[in-house]
């Protein structure tokens, strides 16, 4: 018996799906990432009106100020969808878990001296009810917000901030030999604290304001931008260079997040900047109002933490602030308080 094997090659009709075609311009190879995005964004048939905002759809341009001719103009160059975005943080919470065990088990924080333990406390706990602001400040753009290139990223990076009050959760729980006390005290400490209300007050303003893409710019350009290098570089490089490495393993994820994230950030405000002059007017203002307000919430946290070297550092971060603003096309104009 003679067996015939035999092979068919079958040729492809279609390299991508129409409506993804018509975005990239032709039907040729599409990403993943690009099918999962170009085309997800609801345009028709909703079934009903919010009933708290009429006059307004479901899915609805007229909720920010921002406009633009397409909004699949913007691309997330991390290229991050639901696959590719997972793979990555599961392999970066491994790592942690491993930093993380490794602090705790030798007790590289929680054998500290008191001081310290209260100076780290004092610095990071508090941060954990900013995260958490921040996810809420995120879910907010992505039910609100228009376009599945921004809302699924947004949501991404909702998910994110929880991850990074875990941990510095996790942070504390190493400070107090896991007894709880440090998360009581940060509490106490971002609703009591002089040096932590200006913070506290600026992201309970966010949570008001109503355009999506302002908060957009107020959250994850502005605050995030000045806040974030404070604590996680400015601190953490100071704190590690004096005490040991211990700091930078727990925060390792929370500096590597920033620079990966900033990227999208940036490729975000620069694509609404370059789409029409009066984006980039209305962008420069909303940058202005909001980064007074961040100038006037981290001042007297920056003094509590670095005494008297917080003029320096806070002038450090406003100086790379301005350089990356330079970079999106926009004025570096410090607005003093």
């Amino acid at each position: 018996m003679n067996v015939d094997i035999k092979t068919t090659s079958v040729t492809q009709l279609r390299q991508t799906f129409s409506h993804v075609a018509r975005q990239i311009g032709g039907d040729k190879p599409a990403s993943r990432y690009q099918e999962a995005t170009i085309g997800m964004q609801p345009m028709v048939n909703f079934h009903y009106k919010p009933l708290w905002q009429p006059e307004m759809e479901v899915y609805d341009v007229r909720r920010t100020k921002l406009v633009m001719r397409d909004w699949y103009t913007f691309k997330d160059p991390r290229q991050f969808y639901y696959g590719t975005y997972t793979i990555t943080r599961s392999r970066q919470q491994e790592t942690m878990e491993r930093n993380l065990e490794f602090v705790d088990k030798r007790g590289l924080l929680r054998d500290l001296p008191e001081a310290l333990r209260a100076k780290l406390v004092f610095t990071l706990v508090p941060m954990r009810h900013a995260e958490w602001g921040a996810n809420t400040n995120n879910c907010y753009m992505t039910a609100y917000g228009f376009g599945v290139a921004i809302t699924q990223a947004t949501m991404f990076h909702s998910m994110d901030r929880l991850g990074l009050a875990q941990y510095l959760s996790r942070i504390g729980l190493s400070l107090d030999g896991n007894s709880g006390d440090s998360l009581a005290e940060g509490k106490r400490l971002w609703l009591e604290d002089p040096a932590w209300q200006g913070i506290r007050r600026m992201i309970e303003n966010m949570m008001v304001c109503e355009d999506w893409f302002e908060l957009f710019v107020a959250q994850n350009l502005v605050l995030d931008g000045l806040l974030q290098p404070l604590v996680f570089q400015h601190f953490e490089r100071s704190f590690s260079n004096a005490h040991g490495p211990a700091l930078s393993l727990v925060t390792e994820f929370s500096n590597n997040w920033f620079d990966e994230t900033s990227r999208w950030v940036d490729a975000t405000i620069k694509t609404a900047v370059n789409e029409s002059p009066a984006n980039a007017e209305l962008v420069q203002q909303w940058i202005a109002d909001w980064r007074l307000a961040a100038q006037e919430a981290l001042a007297p946290y920056a003094a509590a933490v670095f005494v008297e070297d917080a003029e320096e550092v806070l002038t450090s971060i406003e100086a790379a602030f301005d350089n990356r603003l330079v970079k999106l096309g926009l004025k570096a104009k410090v607005a003093k308080a």
